[in-house]
């Protein structure tokens, strides 16, 4: 009996932070990985490229096939399986890592090769991300990467912080690299920023199928510098135009036209969901979108070794 009231009494202080009750989000201690395995085209050399995938743990052999979340995981990440013009090639920049002793999900910017017998050379910087939401495969182009991921999950709560474990890695450098495959390497001034956010929305669909969104709730944080494992970090949502705000950045605004995400409207297409103003402080919200990067800039640009990792992501009330 005293042994079993010592373990209730550890469970509820692992739930509990700084006074908040948290709600963990599903598999968000990162404790499971789908590992599938593709095989790359015999033009790139046909090695096998394992990826990982934040669901029930299992082995998905070589087979090439797109993946769709798993056993009610609402994650997805930016590993990804592509096959463009038949040529196959997979992409890994998120994988588990072990910290403490606990599993934590590692995202970091890498540069992906792409070598067709001596005759196509290209470097292509990709990010590590892991967000709320699914991605569509197989990629079959490189060309607009947000109108792959479908981004956000239904939600109605309206928690008051985003609470996670995290950690970064910053390489010692103040450049970072931009690089798409198409053009050569550019070197641009400034360090790149691993980034945590939380976003409520409230959506609706026209008799179009266009998407829409009023923004509820914003929790937005940058890191341009090494830290050490930090447990229980909160992330504070606010509610409601903060535009005004002497803390606002514009990095805080409002998703539209070329920076607006993508989700499937009720005819099953992914569309942008274009967000056309602030909601009311006490709205209520349809949707929410979580995501960590090791990229906080535009597709295809990152600093190189940039590491961000993270672990127990939960809602804080």
């Amino acid at each position: 009996m005293r042994k079993d009231l010592i373990t209730a009494l550890c469970v509820l202080c692992a739930i509990e932070a700084y006074g908040l009750r948290l709600e963990p989000i599903k598999y968000g201690d990162f404790s499971n990985w789908v590992t599938r395995d593709v095989k790359e085209s015999r033009l790139l050399g046909g090695k096998k490229k394992t990826l990982y995938e934040i669901a029930p743990a299992r082995h998905i052999p070589g087979e090439n096939r797109a993946y769709s979340n798993e056993g009610g995981s609402p994650w997805a990440t930016s590993n990804a399986y592509a096959k463009v013009s038949g040529i196959v090639k997979g992409s890994g920049t998120v994988e588990p890592a072990v910290i403490g002793g606990n599993k934590v999900a590692k995202m970091q910017a890498r540069m992906e090769e792409v070598k067709v017998l001596g005759i196509i050379n290209m470097d292509v910087m990709v990010a590590g991300t892991i967000f709320l939401g699914k991605i569509d495969e197989p990629i079959t182009s490189p060309k607009g990467p947000f109108a792959k991921m479908e981004m956000g999950i239904p939600y109605r709560k309206r928690p008051v912080a985003l609470v996670y474990d995290f950690q970064v890695n910053m390489p010692a450098t103040n450049t970072r690299v931009k690089s798409t495959g198409f053009s050569s390497k550019k070197t641009l001034q400034g360090r790149d920023n691993a980034e945590v956010y939380v976003l409520l929305q409230k959506r609706w669909e026209d008799e179009k199928g266009n998407l829409f969104a009023h923004r509820v709730g914003t929790g937005r944080e940058r890191y341009n510098k090494t830290i050490p494992w930090t447990k229980q970090h909160q992330l504070p949502i606010h509610y409601g135009d903060i535009s005004h705000e002497s803390w606002f950045k514009p990095w805080m605004g409002l998703l539209n036209g070329s920076k607006a995400y993508y989700a499937r409207n009720s005819k099953g297409k992914l569309v942008p969901v274009n967000e056309v103003g602030w909601a009311p402080a006490d709205a209520q919200p349809t949707h929410v979108l979580v995501m960590a990067s090791s990229s906080c800039g535009e597709p295809y640009v990152g600093t190189e070794g940039l590491t961000l990792y993270i672990d127990n992501v939960a809602f804080g009330f």
